[in-house]
């Protein structure tokens, strides 16, 4: 009987702490990594994420699936990281495990526990709208804020008329 000799590729976890101005990086390259996984900090602009998304796929021995939260980012970031060929998930922040107690929390802390989840399997990603329904959202959005903008400055006026006997 012929034996099959299967060589096992790992995936590469990244988890990501995001914000306006730069990103935490966390990766994890191997299964025994948990303690002790790679972490910096990159600049969120197009280049710096191209040359990052570049980076850990040439350290990576398989594929590279990236995670980071939904937040004011949107999804812009994973827009960027799947247009240079990598596998991005963006998380319900809401449904992250959480242990009870634990309440320090850093860029860097959060990074590596979302790489360590996304490894576990424990995140649940959140649909990303198209483009085109995304746009949408964020015009209806801005017309109801600038309808409750129109409401409010209305009720200041007229509260300043009151008070002046007009």
């Amino acid at each position: 009987m012929k034996e099959s000799t299967t060589i096992r590729t790992f995936s590469t976890y990244v988890g990501m702490d995001v914000h306006k101005r730069q990103h935490s990086v966390a990766m994890l390259l191997s299964e025994t990594d948990a303690e002790h996984p790679e972490q910096w900090t990159v600049q969120n602009t197009l280049a710096e994420i191209r040359k990052m998304v570049r980076r850990i796929r040439k350290k990576a021995p398989g594929e590279v699936i990236f995670a980071y939260e939904a937040g004011v980012c949107g999804f812009a970031l994973q827009r960027q990281i799947q247009a240079e060929g990598a596998a991005c998930m963006v998380i319900a922040p809401s449904l992250i495990p959480s242990k009870r107690g634990k309440r320090v929390r850093t860029d860097r802390i959060d990074a590596r526990k979302l790489a360590n989840y996304l490894r576990a399997g424990m995140l649940t990603e959140v649909h990303p709208p198209d483009e085109e329904a995304e746009s949408a959202r964020d015009l209806v959005r801005s017309r109801e804020a600038a309808q409750a903008d129109l409401v409010r400055i209305r009720h200041q006026l007229s509260k300043f008329l009151l008070r002046r006997a007009i």
